[in-house]
């Protein structure tokens, strides 16, 4: 019997349990032993974080081999149309090497969205808009750096789906625990 966590991570909480400097840890919401990280965020990113306590489940998820794929909603700086998404989905050269193609459309803002603290910087005179952005890869920042290789900063990244498993019915802070034969 395997474990599965589904957490929805708060922005600012690292993709760990501890920290020498103090900051906020995955210690604070998570009180199920011996269950490990599968695939980070970083700090500033939120949504769906999934930790397990089977290694082959782990490394199916993290490994780039079996191209399990990861949904993210990026609200950006600008309004890109078609032809600038373009590039997403056709691979981008990025410092690491070229990207495999992504699916990406523009879209409304969730629906369910929660309100972040602190609140993203918003400017006057540049709109802002989100992406649904599905990779199968999970590079260092990648979907931030995508973004920014097209002209399009991201201002705010939430992790959607790591395959089938989402984080609908999870506030920020919540997790649900599923069992697998």
């Amino acid at each position: 019997m395997s474990r599965i966590v589904l957490f929805n991570k708060p922005y600012n909480v690292l993709s760990q349990f501890t920290d020498k400097t103090h900051r906020a840890t995955l210690q604070s919401y998570i009180d199920i032993p011996d269950v490990y990280v599968a695939g980070r965020l970083d700090r500033d990113s939120e949504g769906l974080l999934m930790l397990t306590d089977s290694a082959s489940l782990q490394h199916k998820i993290t490994h780039p081999d079996f191209k399990v794929t990861k949904t993210y909603w990026a609200q950006v700086e600008g309004e890109p149309d078609e032809q600038a998404i373009a590039p997403l989905c056709e691979g981008l050269q990025l410092k690491d090497g070229l990207t495999r193609p992504a699916r990406a459309r523009r879209m409304a803002a969730p629906a369910q969205l929660w309100s972040r603290q602190p609140p993203i910087r918003q400017r006057k005179q540049v709109p802002d808009s989100w992406l649904e952005i599905t990779i199968s890869e999970g590079r260092n920042r990648q979907v931030r750096r995508m973004c920014a290789a097209i002209g399009f900063p991201v201002l705010r990244l939430i992790r959607y789906r790591v395959a089938s498993w989402t984080i609908d019915g999870l506030s920020p802070g919540e997790y649900r625990l599923i069992e697998q034969a």
